[in-house]
């Protein structure tokens, strides 16, 4: 099966992690970041996420080699699910960019499940997509420039299923 992937960009106007320890968030932006998801997740009834070390280690790595690269695209070959924002000229919070993934919900028809015509879902149906388990995140910024880095695992959007 393919699965389907998308990117999100917001224009707006130093590597950042969040280091927090496995499935209990410290640190007040990883724990943000993981309710965020969550309080999605529970408006469609399907179980909390939690987070991983390892996921925001390699969401670190990748935000810092956008970063550096001045590219916005997915990680190739990955075996995790991943959801990128990149906003330009400000910054963003973790539940910013989180609910920016979750205002996709408008555009998936649940009844298709599929995106409407010309619309994209994929960040949405990646962060409530009931099989997956785990979550890490990060950012990176330069300038004016910051990009947000979700691995997920097992990932999400797997093409002909349905997220819940």
């Amino acid at each position: 099966m393919n699965r389907i992937h998308g990117l999100s960009t917001l224009t707006f106007g130093a590597v950042f992690a969040f280091a927090v320890p496995q499935r209990s968030p410290a640190g007040a932006a990883a724990r943000e970041m993981l309710a965020a998801h969550n309080a999605v997740r529970a408006r469609v009834k399907v179980p909390p996420l939690t987070w991983s070390n390892k996921l925001e280690s390699i969401a670190r790595q990748w935000a810092a080699s956008l970063i550096s690269s001045g590219k916005f695209e997915h990680r190739p070959d990955s075996n995790y699910g991943e959801n990128l924002f990149e906003i330009r000229g400000s910054s963003a919070s973790p539940a910013q960019v989180v609910n920016s993934w979750a205002g996709e919900a408008a555009d998936y028809d649940a009844a298709k499940n599929s995106c409407r015509a010309g619309a994209q879902c994929g960040h949405y149906t990646q962060v409530v997509w009931r099989d997956t388990k785990q979550a890490g995140c990060a950012m990176a910024r330069a300038g004016t420039r910051e990009v947000w880095v979700c691995e997920y695992d097992p990932p999400g959007n797997w093409q002909g299923q349905r997220p819940y």
